[in-house]
């Protein structure tokens, strides 16, 4: 319902308009990610998005209709990413390039501010009910494009059918989210591609054998 009210809202702004509000929505995404949203305040996204009182107020009379643009937005690009990354995925090769890419990405920053979503899911959760349940949702979608990349690669016959493509899925996200922590708190990703590796791993042991396969080959190499 509030993204529906947004949308109508935005509908009635003027180029110029959505053009203040985008500003204002950039800069407060930004200080939250690096500083975290209750060491922001509306002043300092005034300042740094150089607009006035009363054009941030009309835009966002408070801090938690800010807040809530602030996890749409950053959920938004998380999973445009996210759906180019696993919209094929179909191997296990698949799932160590999508590893590979999210550790060197965070490699770039050397693990410092964590994963956008899950550090905003770490100080709303028990603050803001309408902010959980909206991150909630978009991890579910998130989780989803890993169980249907799973299902796609039962279907193929890369993994057996006894596996369950959602523990395993929930499973990923854990150590993902788990090691974009560890990672932040030591400055360094091996954690998190420790993590990655483990979760993985497991996939792994639901590997449909090759046929014609010894059993001490690997199937994993697919």
């Amino acid at each position: 319902m509030a993204e529906q009210t947004r949308d109508r809202n935005d509908s009635r702004l003027t180029e110029r308009g959505r053009a203040t509000r985008e500003r204002i929505l950039r800069a407060a995404a930004d200080m939250m990610y690096v500083r975290g949203v209750s060491a922001t305040t509306l002043d300092e996204v005034r300042a740094a998005s150089g607009t006035s009182k009363s054009q941030l107020y009309r835009h966002y009379p408070d801090k938690d209709a800010l807040v809530r643009d602030v996890v749409a937005l950053q959920a938004t690009e998380l999973l445009k990413r996210q759906q180019q990354l696993l919209q094929r995925l179909n191997s296990l090769r698949g799932l160590e390039r999508w590893r590979d890419v999210l550790v060197e990405h965070n490699a770039l920053r050397n693990g410092a501010y964590g994963c956008p979503l899950g550090s905003l899911a770490g100080e709303l959760a028990d603050q803001d009910e309408e902010a959980r349940d909206a991150v909630a949702r978009h991890f579910g979608t998130w989780e989803g494009l890993l169980v249907a990349g799973l299902e796609r690669m039962k279907d193929s016959g890369v993994l057996r059918v006894d596996a369950d493509a959602e523990e395993l899925a929930t499973g990923l996200m854990a150590a993902l989210q788990g090691g974009y922590l560890l990672a932040q708190t030591v400055r360094d990703v091996k954690p998190m591609r420790i993590a990655l590796d483990m979760a993985i791993g497991h996939v792994k042991a639901y590997a449909a054998p090759t046929e014609g396969a010894s059993p001490t080959e690997d199937p994993s190499a697919r």
